[in-house]
């Protein structure tokens, strides 16, 4: 048996594989990103879902003993972090840690050269070179940036919101979403709504969870809300039309394999925009990362 594991910072996956692929235990848990939840939560988080993982499937009847060959972690933040995580457990083979690009990755190229663009808790870019070499671009987090990420998205509709409430810019759909989102009522007035969001305990957490209405009234038409989401997206593009060219340079990108990876990207409003601004060809993943997971740890031989 081998173990995987996508390790985010809204949740926690790990699965159980077998020699022909197969999945024969899953196991969710909360996030565990050590920039978000700290290094001692993260820790927890990860070896009580482990944990709980090979116990799920001892409690199975079985004919086999269960011997947990390798494992491999995809996880978020922090690095070096995961790198001393992997090498403390003990019971769970032999255990790597890598980026959790690499899933979301394999998922756009399958093994082979090419990019994608991943927007999420996160964003980032990550790319296979014709050489194999796998690299990693932004994905610096929320307080640093994060281009077309659910935070950036927040933080941008905030913003754009708070101006429009003082009455410099038009009015849109986004200052009403913004003062429902802060549940203080329709007649919150700018300090009220910046209060609530600088007083907040977890700002991070609730500025990205206003993400979804943002991209929601941008797919309704709202043209306000359609650049704020396009502005953000075109940010990452930006950094993923760099990397192509830093790792295929004199290659058309028309014959770069190039993935658009989560709910943000492959919004039919936000995928065609971009495609107008590149001869990238785009090809939207749908799958979940876990599934890039259980095809990297099937691979391993």
């Amino acid at each position: 048996m081998k173990i995987g594991v996508d390790g985010g910072g809204t949740k926690t996956e790990c699965i159980l594989v077998d020699d022909a692929g197969t999945i024969v235990a899953r196991q969710l848990a909360p996030g565990c990103n050590p920039n978000v939840v700290g290094t001692d939560t993260a820790r927890q988080i990860a070896t009580d879902a482990l944990r709980a993982l090979t116990l799920s499937l001892h409690s199975q009847p079985s004919t086999l003993p269960v011997v947990v060959h390798r494992t491999h972690l995809y996880m978020s933040g922090a690095p070096g972090f995961w790198q001393e995580f992997a090498a403390s457990l003990a019971g769970f083979g032999h255990v790597t840690a890598s980026p959790d690009s690499l899933p979301t990755l394999e998922l756009a190229t399958d093994g082979k050269p090419g990019l994608v663009l991943h927007a999420g808790t996160g964003s980032f870019v990550a790319a296979r070179a014709p050489d194999g070499t796998v690299h990693y671009a932004g994905g610096t987090g929320w307080r640093f940036g994060d281009p077309g990420s659910g935070y950036e998205l927040g933080r941008r509709a905030i913003a754009r919101a708070l101006l429009e409430l003082q009455a410099w810019l038009p009015a849109s759909r986004l200052g009403p979403a913004v003062r429902a989102h802060t549940e203080l009522g329709d007649d919150a007035d700018v300090r009220a709504v910046t209060r609530y969001f600088y007083a907040h305990a977890e700002p991070n957490r609730v500025i990205a969870a206003l993400a979804p209405t943002v991209l929601g009234l941008a797919t309704e038409g709202d043209a306000t809300a359609r650049a704020v989401v396009i502005e953000s997206a075109a940010e990452l593009l930006d950094l993923a039309l760099h990397v192509a060219g830093k790792l295929f340079p004199g290659t058309p990108h028309a014959d770069i394999p190039t993935g658009l990876s989560g709910a943000l990207l492959i919004n039919p409003v936000v995928a065609s925009a971009l495609a107008a601004r590149t001869s990238l060809r785009f090809q939207p993943i749908t799958a979940a990362p876990i599934e890039g997971v259980r095809r990297l740890v099937a691979r391993d031989r």
